[in-house]
């Protein structure tokens, strides 16, 4: 019998390309195909990137960016969106405004700096990100180094990380996910919203190729919300698939690799 696509969670992803295919727009559409999911895509910009680094990015016309939104939504629908790269206060601002007019939940990625430690939001747009972006999200799921970006805390322990939360959520979003990967130990996240702490424990597997790490995560909640997930449970099954995927990362190039996508079907 033929497979009736039309049946499948629509989600979107709101965020720029990778060049080397692991992180970025790649990274979420394979994650969604993965899990299930027809991924669609607003491109913000193009960047020239490898496992090395990234070399060069260019920013989308903000009417780009709007124009494909529009005409993704406004045919097709979604529900769940994701958003990535957004590196200009122009771009925050316009991705902000169209999300506020969408009735769908929304997973902020508030992505600040590369793997490869490359600078991927310009400052004057940090500002734009705590008063527009983050109001709207269901969802943010910054790193440690985009907490410390956004809120000032360098976190160095747990308890740190609940200082964090409760800082981000005063910039508005529902629910907080501070990622602990970069903290030593066992890999720990905490998901809040200020009323419920969940943390969420995972093996810390020896395996330097990472790449698309918070991409994928982010990717992964947005599925289970457009499956009409509760948010816990979206993430809690999202840190469970992301661990499988950097259990799996593979080298490629000659810097750090992706993590695998495609983990859960490699035996088969």
């Amino acid at each position: 019998m033929p497979i009736t696509t039309s049946a499948l969670p629509r989600v979107l992803t709101v965020a720029g390309s990778d060049s080397g295919g692991g992180a970025g727009i790649q990274a979420d559409l394979k994650t969604m195909l993965a899990l299930g999911c027809h991924g669609m895509s607003v491109l913000t910009a193009v960047t020239a990137q490898n496992s090395l680094g990234v070399q060069g990015a260019w920013d989308l016309p903000a009417e780009a960016v709007t124009a494909q939104y529009r005409s993704v939504v406004d045919d097709i629908g979604v529900q769940a969106v994701k958003t990535g790269m957004l590196s200009s206060a122009v771009l925050v601002e316009t991705v902000a405004g169209l999300l506020a007019g969408t009735r769908a939940p929304v997973v902020v990625d508030p992505v600040g700096v590369s793997k490869h430690g490359d600078s991927l939001l310009a400052s004057e747009a940090l500002d734009a990100v705590r008063t527009k972006l983050l109001p709207v999200a269901t969802v943010a799921t910054p790193n440690l180094d985009e907490v410390a970006q956004l809120t000032g805390i360098a976190v160095t322990d747990e308890r740190g990380m609940c200082r964090a939360a409760g800082a981000l959520l005063e910039f508005g979003p529902r629910w907080v996910v501070v990622k602990g990967g970069h903290l030593p130990g066992e890999a720990v996240d905490l998901l809040t919203d200020g009323s419920e702490e969940h943390w969420l424990h995972a093996p810390r597997h020896d395996n330097r190729h990472t790449h698309g790490t918070g991409c994928t995560l982010a990717s992964a909640i947005a599925c289970g919300l457009a499956r009409g997930q509760n948010v816990p449970t979206a993430v809690r099954n999202a840190k469970t698939y992301v661990t499988g995927a950097i259990e799996g990362g593979f080298p490629l190039g000659a810097g750090i690799g992706p993590v695998d996508h495609g983990w859960r079907t490699r035996g088969a």
